[in-house]
């Protein structure tokens, strides 16, 4: 495909949002120019990928034209070179067909994850805390910070429920084809007769909602404060620390008691709250015009099936590309990068295809 008219209309946005920076007054809208200098970021990272598209082309043609030459010695160091200048130019050319494709809503930001316990009792809750272990695992190697806002443990170790936030580079389009029930096979470890259980426990990746998406009128929330409960400690339950704020409209309900601050736990319970109402918005947003989007990778729907984890043939499975792993041990401690870089690969492609681009 010839991408040089598409890059020329790029150039022209880039010089303008160049003017706009160069200018000033754009930070007069913290909002605005936040979005301004996310845009000048992207695009000025697809010029210098075109550029070296450039290059890479007139290496592979000087190369070409070496290996056809009277030079023997010449025109073997050339043919040897030619195969990883077109490596290189395949990658580019991916890196430029991704930078011309429409963001997606929310892709940059920081997200919001919530592990629910689902079937399975003690050991669906057991469960949860290992994808939590995980995902703190995985933003660890990947240099993202996690800041847990709401838990509730369970016996035995479990969490029947954890809401944490995870921020970083781009981290919900590193994250957000998490969403789905994850389906554990093993031997549990209150299983006296050493039969496999199969149990499960709810992701739901939330890109993280600013003030400017969602308005919250301070007419429909209720808030309530109460004393915490649950293990903690002595402070925890001898204050009026825990929070719980219900959106009116929609019935929607969140409650924070993991911090000793009141203010605190308003706070991140009304950012739990606004990022829900976003992702619900998003949803049917999504439903109305594209009722056939993400027929590969899903919906990243709370009730789709997503991955299966199973422990005694130490395999992971996602369902929707059909990718199997047999690196479970490592896979639970963090290493889920191939699994994340195969599901954006195939997001990718299908978003090409709509657009044309591939």
């Amino acid at each position: 495909m010839d991408f040089a008219p598409l890059i020329a209309k790029k150039s022209e946005r880039f010089l303008e949002l160049e003017a706009e920076i160069a200018d000033g007054s754009v930070f007069g809208n913290p909002q605005h120019a936040r979005d301004v200098m996310r845009e000048h970021a992207q695009l000025k990272s697809l010029l210098a990928a075109w550029e070296a598209f450039q290059k890479k082309q007139t290496e592979l043609t000087d190369s070409q034209e070496l290996a056809r030459g009277t030079d023997p010695e010449m025109a073997e160091m050339a043919e040897a070179e030619i195969p990883e200048i077109q490596k290189q130019l395949a990658d580019f050319e991916r890196q430029i067909q991704i930078s011309l494709l429409p963001p997606e809503p929310g892709e940059d930001r920081d997200a919001i994850v919530e592990i629910r316990a689902g079937t399975g009792g003690a050991e669906a809750a057991l469960f949860a805390a290992d994808l939590y272990r995980m995902y703190t695992r995985y933003a660890e190697s990947d240099g993202l910070k996690i800041e847990v806002m709401e838990s509730s443990p369970s016996d035995l170790g479990g969490l029947r429920e954890i809401i944490f936030r995870t921020s970083g580079e781009a981290v919900f389009r590193k994250l957000r084809y998490e969403s789905g029930v994850h389906r554990v096979q093993r031997v549990p470890a209150t299983e006296a007769q050493g039969r496999i259980h199969t149990s499960t426990a709810t992701v739901a990746v939330l890109p993280e909602a600013e003030e400017v998406d969602l308005e919250l009128k301070p007419e429909e929330l209720r808030i309530e404060v109460c004393r915490a409960g649950g293990p903690g400690g002595q402070g925890v339950n001898t204050t009026d620390s825990a929070v719980q704020v219900m959106h009116i409209p929609t019935g929607t309900i969140v409650r924070c008691q993991d911090g000793r601050s009141q203010q605190k736990n308003k706070e991140k319970a009304i950012n739990i709250l606004r990022s829900r109402l976003l992702e619900k918005k998003q949803l049917e947003e999504a439903e109305k015009y594209s009722a056939h989007r993400r027929n590969l990778i899903g919906g990243g729907g709370r009730e789709e099936k997503v991955r299966t984890y199973n422990y005694p043939q130490n395999r992971v499975t996602d369902h929707r590309i059909g990718l199997t792993l047999y690196n479970l041990d490592r896979f639970m401690e963090g290493e889920i990068a191939e699994m994340v870089g195969a599901l954006q690969a195939e997001d990718v492609a299908e978003r090409l295809r709509e657009a044309n681009l591939g």
